[in-house]
């Protein structure tokens, strides 16, 4: 973690999104495998948990040079979700099957009924509504529908996506794109996130302050109540 010395250096709060504002509903084996079974696929859900992890891990986020995918990433998941059940089903699904399927899944990913805010959130974004707050994720163009679905979106000023700035964190691309867009130098912005890598690392190296979300102990009441008392020591 790393927070500003005064609480008046400080512009703009920058929030990870998934692990950070919001988790999932269910883990993705058991979702898979609930889409799956819709389609005549039986397929057990840790197997497919543990493929997705595996999938996830060997297939990077592209970083795209500060060129927005034209298909908003869309085809990256598509590999990813295609791999995934390839490898907990010993083959590869046939695309007639596996086309529609993946439809399914991307837009349901996409919906409220997927995600679930933290209880922490909310009152944390109350408690930080003196700042400027801005969404900066490693997502693609379905974050928007989220957290409007979420009933959050007006907390904040604006999103920005790895999709939409053709960097995904850590790559200290997205980071400026994001201060850039707010209008603010780097040293007056603090993001905030759950992975010690992207978010916090990430961050840092582009010049913002960093608070690393590790619940249940360090969440954002924590960085909230921080924030307050560097306020009232200056």
């Amino acid at each position: 973690m790393n927070l500003p010395a005064t609480d008046q250096s400080l512009k703009a709060v920058f929030f990870d999104a998934a692990g950070t504002l919001m988790g999932l509903t269910e883990p993705v084996g058991h979702a898979y495998a609930r889409f799956a079974a819709e389609q005549g696929i039986r397929a057990e859900p840790d197997v497919l948990d543990k493929a997705f992890r595996a999938a996830w891990k060997s297939n990077p986020q592209p970083q795209n040079q500060g060129l927005p995918p034209a298909d908003g990433e869309k085809g990256w998941w598509m590999t990813l979700v295609r791999q995934t059940f390839a490898t907990a089903l010993g083959q590869p699904l046939a695309p007639d099957v596996f086309d529609p399927l993946f439809e399914k899944l991307y837009s349901h990913y996409e919906t409220a009924a997927a995600w679930t805010l933290y209880p922490d959130t909310r009152p944390a974004l109350r408690e930080l509504s003196r700042f400027r707050l801005f969404v900066l994720s490693n997502f693609d163009d379905r974050l928007v529908k989220i957290l409007k679905a979420l009933e959050i979106a007006d907390c904040f000023e604006g999103t920005i996506t790895s999709s939409q700035a053709g960097y995904a964190k850590p790559h200290p691309g997205i980071f400026l794109v994001a201060a850039e867009q707010a209008g603010l130098p780097p040293c007056t912005c603090l993001h905030v996130g759950d992975e010690a890598e992207a978010d916090v690392q990430g961050a840092t190296a582009a010049g913002f302050f960093s608070w690393h979300v590790q619940r249940p102990g360090n969440d954002l009441l924590a960085l909230a109540k921080a924030l307050d008392a560097i306020s009232e020591c200056d």
